[in-house]
C-alpha cells in the first residue's frame, strides 16, 4: 500500500485538498477531535502518516513513506536523500535575514565580522554567510528566534517569513532574502525508480492537478 507522509501545520490543509483531487482522501486528519497519526484513505488505496514537517523527509528517505509533502526550506536545511518531484505552488514564504529596525544594518554586509546570527536554519544561515565571505557565529535557536536581536544576543536572525507580521510586531525588518520556499512533493528514490504501488500514476495526477491550479 502506498504511504504518504504529510506535514502538521500550515501545509496540511492544502496537501489534503490536493490529494483529494487525485482520489486520496485523508481529510480525517482535519477533524479537530482526532488524535490519529496514521490513517487509511476512504477507499483503502493508500495510507498517510501525520508527522512534524521536519520529519517528513526522514520518513521518506528511510522508506517508511513513498511520497511526502514538505516545504523547500526543510529540504534546503536537511539535504535529505530523496527525489524532488513537483513544486506544489502553495505554502509561499521566504528565508530572510532580519535585524532590529532601529539598528544601522540595512544589508547583511553591514553586519560586524564575527557577529552573531540566530537561526533554527543553521546550515542555510552558515552557507549564506559563507557565500558572502562574512564570518559570523551562528546561534542555534528553536523557539522565538526574534528574541535574538531584541535581547541583544544576536545582531540578526535568519528565519522563514510569510507575511512579515511577526517581524513588524517585534520591531524587526528584513534586509535580505536567501531564497523563496513553497511546498514540494518528494519521493523515496528507490520506490520512485521501481514504481512501487503505481507511484508514477499518482505523481502524474498530482503534476496535472498543479498545472491546472487546483
Amino acid at each position: 500500500m502506498l504511504t504518504v507522509a504529510l506535514p502538521k501545520g500550515e501545509l496540511l490543509k492544502n496537501s489534503i485538498r490536493l490529494l483529494q483531487f487525485v482520489g486520496l482522501d485523508f481529510s480525517a486528519f482535519l477533524d479537530s477531535g482526532t488524535r490519529q497519526l496514521q490513517i487509511i484513505d476512504t477507499q483503502g488505496l493508500a495510507k498517510a502518516l501525520l508527522v512534524r514537517a521536519q520529519d517528513v523527509p526522514v520518513y521518506v528517505e528511510y522508506g517508511q513513506a513513498q511520497l511526502g509533502v514538505v516545504g523547500y526550506d526543510v529540504l534546503r536545511e536537511k539535504q535529505p536523500q530523496v527525489a524532488h518531484l513537483v513544486d506544489l505552488q502553495f505554502g509561499h514564504c521566504r528565508m530572510s535575514v532580519a535585524v532590529k529596525a532601529s539598528s544601522s544594518y540595512r544589508s547583511p554586509l553591514d553586519l560586524p565580522p564575527h557577529g552573531r546570527v540566530a537561526s533554527k536554519y543553521v546550515n542555510c544561515a552558515r552557507e549564506y554567510f559563507y557565500s558572502l565571505d562574512l564570518p559570523v557565529e551562528i546561534v542555534p535557536l528553536y523557539g522565538s528566534v526574534e528574541l535574538g536581536p531584541i535581547t541583544g544576543m544576536s545582531e540578526a536572525i535568519v528565519d522563514l517569513v510569510s507575511t512579515g507580521r511577526t517581524l513588524r510586531e517585534n520591531g524587526l525588518i528584513e534586509i535580505a532574502t536567501l531564497y523563496e520556499s513553497t511546498a514540494r512533493l518528494i519521493a523515496h528514490p528507490l520506490s520512485y525508480r521501481l514504481n512501487t504501488g503505481n507511484l508514477s500514476d499518482v505523481i502524474a495526477k498530482l503534476r496535472s492537478a498543479v498545472l491546472v491550479g487546483v
